[in-house]
C-alpha cells in the first residue's frame, strides 16, 4: 500500500506543480520507488516549472550554494518557514539543545542562504536565544561568546579551528567558558566509522566540547542531525522520505554507502519527488544508542560530481582535506583541472610561507602513505589565497574548485 502522506503529496502536486504535472504516471497508487527520479539538471533546465504555489504566495526565497554550477533558486511559502523552524528545532532538541541555551550563529542569515535562516527560526521555536553574528571575525565572535555566556555554537568547523588559534594568541581559556556543545555544518568532522576525523580531533583537543555533525540541503530543506553518541545524522520521518540507492538504482543495505534520494514532505512552494542529491553517504538502519529507530546518514563521503581519476587513484575532496587537517593547515584551495577524457590534474594552493617548509615533506609523506598519490603545491601570497577560499560572494569557503 502506499503511503498515506506520499499519496497527499503526489496529489498535491499533480495538481499545482507544472513539472510535475507532465512527469509523473497518472496512476494514483504508484509506490515510491516507481516514480521518476528528479535530479540537478532538471532544476537547473525546469526552474520556473517547479514552482506550485502562485508568485505572492512565496514569503521568502533561498538558493543553492552554486558548487557544481549556477544556483538554483527555491520560493518558500509562510508555511514553509513554519516547517523549517519546526525542522530546525527538532534537530537542535536531538543535540542535546533546549530552552534556556544561548545559541551562537557564525553562519550568514544573508546571500539567500537557508541554513542560517534555519537555524534562526528553530531557535525561536525552541524558546532559546539566538546570537547572530554571522561568519568571520574570530575577536568579536571571542568576545561576544564571553559577554553573553555562548552555550552552544552552530559554525563550519574549520572556523572553530581559527577561533581557537585566536584564543590561544589571546591567552583565553576556551575550557572556562559556557560553550558545551558545537554544531558543526558544512564540512565533516567524522570517519565513515564515526570516530572524530583530523578536524574533529583538532578541535575536541584544544577544546572539551560536544561535537554533533549535520547533513542538509536547500533542496530538501530538512537536516539530519547527530544526538549526543555521535553515530550519523538522524532522520526526521513526518519531514522526509529518505531513499539511499546503489549503482543499480536500488536500496542498499544498512551500513553500506549509497547516493542519497530525499523526498520532503510538507513543502507548499517547491516540492520534489525523489531528488537525487549525488551525495555519497552511508545509511544506518540498526537502532541508535540513544534509543530513536529512525535511520541515520553517515558523513558524506562525497558527491559523484566531485570525484577525482587522479594518476590512477579514485578520490574525494574530503579524503584531501583530510590529510590537510592532519598537517594543521587551516588556508588552502585544492584545485582540480579537469581534460576532456576525465582525467584529473590535481593541485594544492598553500600560503607562500610554507614554500620550503619541513611541513611540506610531511604533508608529501602523509599524501603518499595515506592516499597512494602526492598532488602538485602552488605557492601563493596568503592575502592572495585568503580572497580565493573566503570570496566575499560566496556562503562558504571555497575549499575545492573544479576547471574544465
Amino acid at each position: 500500500m502506499i503511503n498515506a502522506t506520499l499519496a497527499e503529496l503526489l496529489d498535491y502536486v499533480r495538481s499545482r506543480s507544472p513539472y510535475y504535472r507532465e512527469r509523473l504516471p497518472a496512476n494514483a497508487n504508484a509506490e515510491l520507488s516507481e516514480l521518476p527520479f528528479t535530479t540537478k539538471d532538471d532544476l537547473a533546465t525546469h526552474s520556473t516549472g517547479f514552482l506550485a504555489v502562485p508568485e505572492h504566495e512565496i514569503r521568502d526565497y533561498a538558493s543553492t550554494s552554486g558548487t557544481l554550477g549556477e544556483p538554483v533558486y527555491f520560493g518558500l511559502t509562510a508555511n514553509d518557514l513554519l516547517r523549517l523552524a519546526e525542522n530546525e528545532c527538532q534537530s537542535f532538541r536531538i543535540s542535546g539543545a533546549s530552552a534556556g541555551d544561548v545559541i551562537q550563529l557564525m553562519v550568514t542569515m544573508d546571500k539567500l542562504f537557508m541554513a542560517g535562516l534555519a537555524y534562526f527560526l528553530g531557535i525561536q521555536q525552541l524558546g532559546a536565544t539566538a546570537i547572530r553574528t554571522g561568519p568571520g571575525n574570530p575577536m568579536h565572535q571571542l568576545e561576544v561568546m564571553l559577554k553573553f555566556k555562548t552555550t552552544v555554537i552552530v559554525a563550519i568547523p574549520s572556523f572553530i579551528i581559527r577561533l581557537i588559534q585566536v584564543a590561544r594568541d589571546r591567552n583565553i581559556n576556551l575550557a572556562d567558558t559556557a560553550v558545551k556543545s558545537i554544531i558543526c555544518i558544512g564540512e565533516p568532522i567524522r570517519n565513515t566509522d564515526f570516530s572524530l576525523n583530523e578536524l574533529g580531533k583538532s578541535i575536541v583537543s584544544e577544546w572539551p566540547v560536544n561535537l554533533h555533525s549535520t547533513y542538509a540541503s536547500t533542496e530538501m530543506a530538512t537536516a539530519f542531525t547527530e544526538c549526543e553518541y555521535g553515530c550519523g545524522g538522524h532522520l526526521n520521518p513526518e519531514l522526509l522520505l529518505l531513499e539511499v540507492i546503489g549503482e543499480d538504482n536500488l536500496p542498499v543495505q544498512s551500513g553500506e554507502t549509497g547516493e542519497v534520494v530525499v523526498t520532503p514532505l510538507g513543502i507548499e512552494g517547491q516540492p520534489l519527488i525523489r531528488y537525487r542529491t549525488g551525495d555519497l553517504c552511508a545509511v544506518h538502519y540498526n537502532k541508535c544508542l540513544c534509543g530513536r529507530d529512525t535511520p541515520r546518514l553517515g558523513p558524506v563521503i562525497g558527491r559523484k560530481q566531485q570525484m577525482i581519476k587522479f594518476k590512477g587513484t579514485t578520490l574525494f575532496p574530503s579524503a584531501l582535506f583530510d590529510v590537510l587537517a592532519t598537517e594543521h593547515i587551516p588556508l588552502y584551495q585544492v584545485q582540480v583541472h579537469r581534460d576532456p577524457l576525465g582525467n584529473d590534474d590535481l593541485k594544492i594552493a598553500l600560503p607562500a610561507g610554507l614554500e620550503g617548509n619541513t611541513t611540506i615533506d610531511y604533508l608529501r609523506s602523509a599524501f603518499r602513505s595515506r592516499l597512494r598519490v602526492t598532488p602538485d603545491f602552488v605557492f601563493m601570497a596568503e592575502e592572495q589565497l585568503q580572497l580565493l577560499v573566503n570570496q566575499p560572494d560566496k556562503r562558504k569557503p571555497e575549499r575545492v574548485v573544479f576547471f574544465q
